[in-house]
């Protein structure tokens, strides 16, 4: 008898199996849109130290397409998402994904295409789930770990969280929402995350 976790699992990606044909694989997928997001960097250095926002528009209109924000995004609110309001559900998600637009804006904005590599490729596509490790190296020589883990989904390959230097955006950002929630409630975060974007520049659901 097949557990039913492996069965759910064959279930997935019998689903997922014509997108994952016609899209390309985790690796190719991660080095043309980091490789694309670092050259338009560099394209635009001279804007972007004029204004950072820039950083987190390119990162939307190249690297995110390819982020599975909703997927991410119940991650980080864990048990809580059950008891949210569907309102709250799209509040929080669009807040979450203006929140990394700004944290990893701000981590790759001295990084350059010249400096990236790809590290070879280790896992089992079959499993559903891959991770793609890169470096970039800053202006003073230091090698910056990257690493994006995805999953197999019915449009392709989307990734779903974004590790640099050993810290994991989602696990990070989930500690902190699940004490936060705990002590002030799923509204109060929400309302803060969407006030930080406002200081910060960028739209929310309500703005």
């Amino acid at each position: 008898m097949i557990p039913l976790r492996r069965l759910a699992l064959v279930l997935v990606l019998s689903l997922c199996a014509p997108a994952l044909r016609a899209a390309p694989p985790p690796q190719e997928l991660i080095e043309k849109a980091a490789r694309g997001m670092l050259q338009a960097l560099d394209a635009e250095r001279e804007v972007v130290r004029r204004d950072p926002a820039r950083v987190r528009r390119l990162v939307d209109e190249i690297l995110l397409p390819h982020f599975d924000t909703d997927y991410a995004a119940r991650l980080v609110l864990g048990r809580h998402w059950r008891a949210a309001t569907p309102a709250q559900r799209e509040r929080f998600t669009e807040a979450f994904y203006q929140s990394l637009l700004r944290t990893y804006g701000a981590s790759i904005a001295d990084f350059t295409a010249a400096r990236l590599i790809v590290l070879p490729f280790r896992g089992d596509l079959a499993s559903g789930q891959a991770i793609v490790r890169t470096e970039v190296r800053r202006d003073d020589g230091t090698r910056v770990p990257v690493s994006y883990t995805l999953r197999a989904t019915p449009a392709g390959w989307k990734a779903w969280d974004v590790t640099i230097e050993g810290i994991s955006w989602v696990r990070n950002l989930r500690n902190d929402v699940g004490a936060e929630v705990e002590q002030r409630g799923l509204e109060a975060l929400i309302s803060r995350l969407e006030n930080e974007n406002r200081q910060a520049g960028t739209p929310d659901a309500a703005g």
